[in-house]
């Protein structure tokens, strides 16, 4: 892999952070042709989506209180996942979020 590819997995992890799936969806549908770049993709892909169902089962929660308090957590955990997932792109090397449900492989 090139320098460029990792400028594209890097960008992609830090949009994440602001534009939730979107980021790895376009990148994702885009470059098909780049593995890595469509290996982090997916993986941001991936682990966005679990933050989403994560929020909805918050929200539910807030009836009984306890989606107040989710709602933090899944925020602190979404940014320290990518900012790994961008730190682990810098270095060249493949990341799999801990938590992350694998929808798309």
């Amino acid at each position: 892999m090139d320098q460029d590819s990792k400028n594209i997995a890097i960008l992609n992890w830090v949009l994440t952070i602001f534009f939730g799936f979107i980021p790895g969806l376009v990148l994702y549908l885009v470059k098909t042709d780049d593995a890595y770049i469509k290996g982090h993709a997916i993986e941001a892909l991936n682990w966005s989506i679990t933050a989403i169902i994560g929020y909805a089962i918050a929200t539910v929660l807030t009836i009984i209180v306890i989606g107040a308090f989710l709602f933090p957590v899944i925020g602190i955990c979404h940014l320290i996942f990518c900012i790994m997932g961008a730190l682990a792109a810098s270095k060249g090397d493949d990341f799999k979020v801990p938590f992350a449900i694998r929808l798309i492989k």
